[in-house]
């Protein structure tokens, strides 16, 4: 492998000292604790939960937010994050979003701060989990048409609905649970164990299997008034959770599709047909090339955003670009890598369909494709097209 390779434009001359070591500290958390477990946790479809606290411990979690024991690093610097855990794994980048970028920032953004000081120093630390439940079973990409209620009995309020595929939720000590009540959508926060909430994993998967998601039951679950979280009102809350969520999606999947790519030129240059390397071949140097004008390009994407988004200039309809791209690129060249595997490509000891077969759950939370092509056709013509 040359330098080129690895980095055809030399686009870590665009990282301060700073951020490289940071990137370089998580990716050799990734080589160490991730790496060598990770085709058996998949295999076995285990979350290896007791990474949480060494996550924890390193400031993965809650990574860009401030205070309450939270690290308070910037975006570009949570993105890198995000790149270097997806090249391990979707699964384990995964709990990272939804740990920090959806069930903190909920609390962190909307909540009361004896909230604030209950809940994020030890999420931050990894000593607890959260989850964050707006889809349900019939309210996927149209969360507007939820069906979970909540309406106050007493002091305090009773929630009754249903959630699906809530990451993390069989092992959380605290989710973050979405319901319309007669003043709109609102956001509470229900404690772990406490009567009439079940969380059920799905079971089995095809993709995202070293991560849980689950469905959720909620059956006359009594909180207090204290539950709710006071800043949110309306769909805009969850929504900014789940903009931060995509953020780091736009970083990951290049992560899942450098990994991809890595391990296709590898191979090429090691595998001999015909009496030379596959790498030699004209039409394997065509994909190998393919995924690097990807790669580089949709890191560009990344760390435009990435700035864009510490200078306060970033807007959602930015964030949808880069969330469909790079995922939908992402795909094609965990598909192309496995292609220059051969038959090989199927066997779990190399990467690119795991990170294929996980993209496609990538792709498909905190928006699909088409939502956010909806997105940004709204923001190119002026003429919303959801309904």
């Amino acid at each position: 492998m040359t330098d080129l390779a690895m980095d055809y434009l030399g686009l870590d001359a665009l990282l301060s000292a700073e951020e490289l070591a940071w990137r370089d500290t998580v990716r050799g958390f990734v080589r160490d604790r991730i790496r060598p477990y990770i085709t058996d946790w998949y295999e076995r479809a285990v979350f290896p939960a007791g990474i949480a606290a060494e996550m924890g411990r390193l400031g993965l979690l809650g990574t860009h937010l401030s205070g309450y024991g939270c690290p308070g690093r910037s975006a570009v610097e949570y993105g890198l994050a995000a790149l270097e855990l997806e090249a391990g794994d979707s699964g384990l980048r995964t709990f990272v979003s939804v740990q920090g970028s959806l069930a903190m920032s909920a609390i962190a953004k909307f909540g009361s701060e004896a909230q604030k000081q209950r809940w994020l120093p030890p999420m931050a630390a990894g000593e607890l989990i959260g989850c964050f439940g707006l889809t349900e079973p019939e309210a996927g990409s149209d969360p507007a048409s939820m069906t979970t209620t909540a309406h106050r009995d007493g002091g305090g309020w009773v929630i009754d609905g249903a959630k699906r595929w809530i990451g993390l939720a069989s092992i959380a000590d605290v989710a973050v649970i979405w319901a319309r009540t007669q003043d709109g959508i609102r956001g509470f926060l229900v404690p772990a164990g406490i009567p009439g909430f079940t969380a059920t994993p799905i079971e089995p998967k095809l993709a995202m299997r070293a991560s849980i998601q689950c469905d959720i039951t909620l059956t006359g679950v009594r909180v207090p008034a204290g539950a709710v979280l006071p800043g949110a009102a309306g769909l805009r809350g969850p929504f900014a959770c789940l903009n931060e969520a995509r953020y780091g999606i736009i970083w990951g999947a290049m992560g899942a599709a450098r990994d991809a790519y890595e391990a296709a030129l590898g191979y090429a240059l090691d595998r001999r047909q015909f009496g030379k390397p596959i790498a030699a071949f004209q039409l394997t140097q065509q994909k190998l090339v393919d995924m690097v004008l990807e790669i580089q390009k949709g890191l560009l994407v990344a760390l435009h955003i990435g700035r864009m988004k510490d200078a306060g200039t970033l807007i959602p309809e930015q964030i949808s670009f880069g969330k469909l791209n790079n995922v939908r690129t992402a795909i094609a060249i965990a598909r192309q890598a496995r292609t220059i595997l051969g038959g090989n490509g199927v066997a779990l000891e190399y990467s690119p369909m795991r990170h294929a077969n996980n993209l496609e759950g990538v792709r498909t939370y905190e928006g699909t494709d088409e939502v956010h092509i909806l997105i940004m056709g709204r923001a190119i013509t002026g003429i919303p097209a959801f309904t």
